[in-house]
């Protein structure tokens, strides 16, 4: 990508940042390191956290993108051990919350204080980072509708909400069942 922000071909690859508000009409990934240098480098012990990890990757869908993420094996060829700590983490928040990021498009709302949004047909995926004090999470209606069932993947049963003006208000337990992002699923 260009100062301009044109592209050389028909995909946008920023490197280690994640634009504002995505790249609306073109396809799209970020291409990050998990540490401050690509491949491997011996001294570059400044592993980022599990947490900003899949923070990343739930920021990246929100905006229609694909988290293209950098491994590098060491000159033996084997995948350093902190690379594979924060894999596995990875995979088990993904593990957990799958559904709410693979095949999933862009956000319908705009950026909430608290987390972001993902949605695919008929769903709305609500990944909640900043849990509220509280304990009630306001959504936005999709397209003015109530929704048909409301839930915190892997915890509850439907949560109890209720609509004021153009807004869901749900009443959310009262602890997050995952520290780094739990994601509550609306069904429209």
């Amino acid at each position: 990508m260009d100062a301009e922000g044109d592209f050389a071909g028909d995909y946008g690859t920023p490197e280690q940042e994640i634009p504002d508000t995505g790249l609306p009409g073109v396809d799209w990934e970020s291409c990050m390191t998990m540490n401050k240098t690509w491949g491997w480098k011996s001294a570059d012990n400044e592993w980022k956290s599990d947490a900003l990890l899949i923070r990343n990757l739930i920021d990246i869908a929100s905006k229609g993108g694909n988290y293209l993420l950098n491994v590098g094996p060491t000159h033996e060829g084997l995948i350093p051990a902190p690379s594979i700590e924060r894999l596995h983490a990875m995979g088990d928040w993904l593990f957990v919350y799958e559904e709410s990021i693979y095949g999933s498009d862009a956000s319908p709302f705009e950026k909430p204080d608290w987390g972001r949004f993902t949605q695919k047909e008929g769903q709305i995926f609500a990944h909640v980072f900043e849990w509220p004090e509280d304990g009630t999470l306001r959504i936005p209606l999709m397209d003015g509708r109530p929704y048909k069932s409301i839930q915190v993947i892997d915890c509850c049963e439907d949560l109890p909400w209720e609509i004021r003006g153009d807004d869901a208000f749900i009443s959310l337990p009262l602890e997050a069942p995952n520290s780094i992002a739990t994601v509550v699923k609306l069904e429209y």
